[in-house]
């Protein structure tokens, strides 16, 4: 009798641990970061507003100090090259607007992916395009920052 109580203890015993290590191993629902993904669209779109008019004090607000841009031609901008570039005049926009946009986030990073429709004139010539971006936050001791960002060929 003692040998089936002790069998049935140990069967016990045995499937009381292997819940526990199954539930040990189960990896916890990741905590919500919807309230970074607001603010990290928000600041994205409020950087995309900012270029549309050229506002080179919001760009320079939101743009960390080493960021860099990467076209799909291979060229490599720095912060202050858009902020030049922005502050030239030479980019009049009519359109600087994005759709299909997610924003990722993971700690302390964020990538933003759009798909970018830009209209408007360089140097009074005429240009209109689709591009697709990667736009990728880092957040700092002073908030969300922009630190680097990729676009597509034109479509």
């Amino acid at each position: 009798m003692n040998s089936n109580r002790d069998t049935f203890i140990h069967r016990k015993l045995f499937f009381a641990v292997a819940i526990a290590i199954a539930t040990s191993l189960t990896p916890l629902p990741a905590a919500s970061n919807s309230d970074d993904e607001k603010t990290v669209a928000a600041l994205d779109t409020e950087y995309q507003a900012a270029v549309k008019i050229n506002d080179v004090k919001t760009m320079d607000r939101i743009l960390a100090d080493n960021f860099v841009l990467v076209s799909g031609q291979g060229h490599t901008e720095t912060k202050s090259d858009l902020l030049k570039e922005s502050s030239s005049g030479s980019y009049i926009y009519e359109h600087q607007e994005d759709t299909n946009r997610t924003v990722r986030v993971w700690d302390n990073t964020a990538v933003v992916t759009a798909l970018l429709w830009v209209k408007g004139t360089e140097d009074g010539k005429p240009f209109e395009h689709k591009v697709w971006f990667s736009d990728v936050y880092i957040h700092t001791p002073e908030g969300w920052r922009y630190v680097f960002a990729q676009v597509s060929r034109p479509l």
